[in-house]
């Protein structure tokens, strides 16, 4: 019955050491309190437009109260008929520029604009200080075509998202994948970010507050997020076997330790 009692103490003091997960890892930003909007504020406030990346894709939309004045500065868009027609027409659409290697784009009459590291206004004023002399109060939109952020690993719905408006933040993201699994690490989140070509790493802890001064906080298109996994998610996927090894091997020990004392005993 001793014996048996000491098993089964060592057996529970291995799970503990190897798998526990306290409360305050589970927890996002437990360090948050009264306070700290007092802190974050002034970081929303300066919060800046999404810059412009080589592979983004562009609408840009030029209008006025002369519609045909603009007409030619908005390619129209060919469409087939009927299927299988070799006539075609053309009408109004958004259109799409998609930003090359070198960051530039062609627009129509305008020629080439580089627009790789400019926010959406920045490029609708450049393009209104080209049309300058050739059109009358000209309106220009630009807006990123969908822009996208990718979530991985221990989140519920891993996947692709788009950034509504251009902006996302960190822990939306995070909530349209379905928040963190119970095997998802709080305190170690990995954001990917390219940046003029080269690649960045910042490694995020949900569970501080420190999170909403970090630059990553808010989202830029094309960043990958990875969600590591915890201990109780690698003891029980790849190291199965080893741990059911370790286990069976303090539990023999004890039975040894035990037979040896009560064989003196005797």
């Amino acid at each position: 019955m001793r014996a048996t009692w000491m098993i089964a103490v060592m057996v529970v003091m291995v799970c503990l050491g190897t798998s526990c997960v306290t409360q305050k890892q589970m927890t996002y930003l437990s360090s948050v309190d009264s306070q700290t909007a007092d802190s974050v504020n002034p970081g929303f406030e300066r919060q800046v437009e999404l810059r412009i990346k080589a592979g983004d894709a562009l609408s840009i939309v030029i209008s006025a109260m002369d519609a045909e004045a603009v007409a030619p500065y908005n390619l129209p868009v060919a469409v087939m008929n009927t299927p299988g027609s070799t006539q075609v027409s053309t009408t109004q659409s958004i259109q799409s520029y998609v930003v090359d290697a070198e960051g530039n784009i062609e627009l129509p009459l305008l020629g080439g604009l580089h627009v790789e590291g400019l926010t959406r206004s920045e490029v609708a004023d450049e393009v209104r200080t080209r049309l300058q002399g050739q059109v009358v109060n000209p309106t220009v939109n630009v807006n990123l075509l969908n822009p996208t952020i990718v979530v991985m690993g221990e989140v519920n719905r891993p996947g692709r998202q788009t950034m509504p408006n251009g902006r996302l933040t960190l822990l939306e993201a995070l909530g349209s994948a379905g928040d963190l699994t119970i095997y998802g690490r709080r305190d170690n989140v990995l954001i990917t970010r390219e940046v003029d070509g080269k690649l960045q790493f910042a490694r995020i802890d949900l569970t501080s507050s420190d999170l909403f001064d970090s630059p990553y906080y808010f989202l830029q298109q094309n960043d990958i997020i990875y969600v590591s996994p915890n201990k109780v998610r690698v003891i029980n996927s790849t190291n199965v076997g080893l741990w059911l090894s370790m286990v069976s091997t303090v539990a023999s020990a004890a039975t040894v330790i035990v037979t040896v004392v009560n064989t003196t005993k005797k």
